[in-house]
């Protein structure tokens, strides 16, 4: 059996599988058919991206907002070909802006070997993306009845969680991962591991019911507990 294009999170709320469960996208559509889309994927997903909007009766003509959880490229790889698509430039965090513009990750952590080595090979790179809006912590977009970003550093600098209040839906980025369940992103993709430890505790704070992961299925009903569950397990080194 085909897996399907999308699967619905909420009325108005999809994921988008691009690569499986491994690594998803997001729709959000706005009762008057303005689409929102959040991520998208590697370099070769942007076509699935385009291929799940079809999924679910909607077009690139009615793509109105175009965002991005952070500059790697396993989530901007797939933005040139989507922005060309739907002609949109795409909104990130501040922080992040000129790494996605640059088409250039940023720097990994330098206290972990694997960090150090991959910032003298110079990997993470992506065709450069077109910037329009950049956001700050708390800053709510207008778009499905508000989509407020929660700036979670450390992943890069400028990473960013989507909360959709209204759906109860949270967007987690890599603050944390549901693969074979929930756990830390990858230590040396980080730019500093020791701060993405200490903001994802941030996710504990917020109100939601659904957690939808950029690595790994969702969590639905009792999504908040689970998450807090996980995060008060581990050891947090402070600066």
């Amino acid at each position: 059996m085909a897996k399907s294009a999308t699967v619905q999170l909420a009325p108005g709320v999809w994921r988008i599988p691009l690569v499986g469960d491994y690594v998803n996208g997001f729709i959000l559509r706005d009762d008057d058919g303005q689409v929102t889309l959040v991520d998208m994927g590697v370099k070769q997903s942007g076509p699935k991206v385009l291929a799940a909007l079809t999924s679910i009766g909607s077009g690139p003509s009615d793509v109105t907002r175009l965002l991005l959880t952070h500059a790697h490229p396993d989530h901007a790889g797939g933005a040139a070909h989507v922005a060309e698509a739907t002609g949109l430039d795409f909104g990130i965090h501040e922080d992040d802006a000129m790494y996605a513009r640059a088409g250039k990750s940023p720097q990994r952590d330098p206290r972990i070997a694997l960090g150090r080595l991959m910032n003298r090979l110079g990997g993470g790179k992506f065709d450069a993306v077109r910037v329009g809006e950049t956001f700050t912590d708390g800053d709510v977009v207008p778009v499905a009845g508000g989509l407020e970003v929660v700036h979670t550093p450390g992943h890069s600098p400028g990473h960013a969680a989507y909360l959709h209040r209204s759906s109860g839906v949270l967007i987690t980025g890599d603050s944390i991962f549901n693969v074979r369940g929930l756990r830390w992103p990858i230590k040396s993709f980080c730019t500093s591991f020791r701060l993405t430890q200490q903001t994802a505790h941030r996710l504990a704070d917020l109100e939601y019911t659904t957690a939808a992961f950029t690595h790994g299925p969702e969590i639905r009903l009792t999504a908040r507990e689970e998450i807090r569950r996980f995060l008060s397990k581990q050891t947090v080194p402070q600066d």
